[in-house]
């Protein structure tokens, strides 16, 4: 099985334009479609992205030192 990511374009009729890599060979193939949950014509943002705006506590610390042990794993 090979995976091809491209895009295409569903017109209100249901016919679906696109056009697939030269590494494609010509002829009929199955494929799975999955349509992403940000549709093309609304840009993902910055907004999306959850905000922790609380402050760290004293206890937290992001030394390598303090996340993994003497042997580095």
């Amino acid at each position: 099985m090979t995976v091809i990511t491209t895009r295409i374009t569903v017109a209100p009729d249901g016919t679906i334009f696109g056009r697939a890599p030269r590494e494609v060979p010509p002829g009929e193939h199955p494929v799975a479609i999955t349509v992403a949950t940000t549709p093309a014509g609304k840009p993902f943002t910055m907004a999306h992205f959850p905000v922790h705006d609380l402050g760290w506590d004293d206890s937290l610390s992001l030394r390598r030192e303090d996340i993994y042990g003497d042997d580095g794993s």
